[in-house]
């Protein structure tokens, strides 16, 4: 949870860099608030028509868009990739595939342009 609240408290920070576990222990908590809120919104019966969510998931993922970006761009500064990569995610298909392949590639040991390694940094 410490990693989830880590990333909110930088919420708009997209300079420096991330290390994977940040990143995918950010991903995993969102993919599980995600289900709780659709849940919610479904126990309520508060949905949008025939699309299973309504109001509570929208409103959760317009409050992590944000922070999901800076990670992301943080994530890639990483691996001494720029942040403009992340918009490689918008080409169909492979886009997400390469973007995924990014995600998960090993930090660039030491320092780099975006600052130094963070697993050289402990909490």
């Amino acid at each position: 949870m410490n990693w989830y609240l880590t990333v909110l408290k930088n919420y708009a920070d997209f300079s420096g860099r991330a290390r994977r576990k940040e990143y995918w222990m950010f991903v995993l908590f969102n993919i599980i608030f995600a289900i709780v809120a659709i849940v919610v919104d479904n126990i309520l019966g508060i949905t949008f028509g025939v699309i299973p969510y309504g109001p509570v998931y929208l409103l959760y993922g317009l409050a992590v868009i944000i922070p999901s970006v800076a990670v992301g761009v943080r994530r890639l500064h990483d691996i001494g990739k720029s942040g403009w990569m992340i918009l490689i995610s918008l080409i169909p298909i492979i886009g997400g595939i390469w973007l995924l392949v990014l995600m998960v590639t090993d930090s660039v040991p030491g320092d780099n342009q975006y600052g130094p390694n963070p697993k050289a940094i402990t909490f």
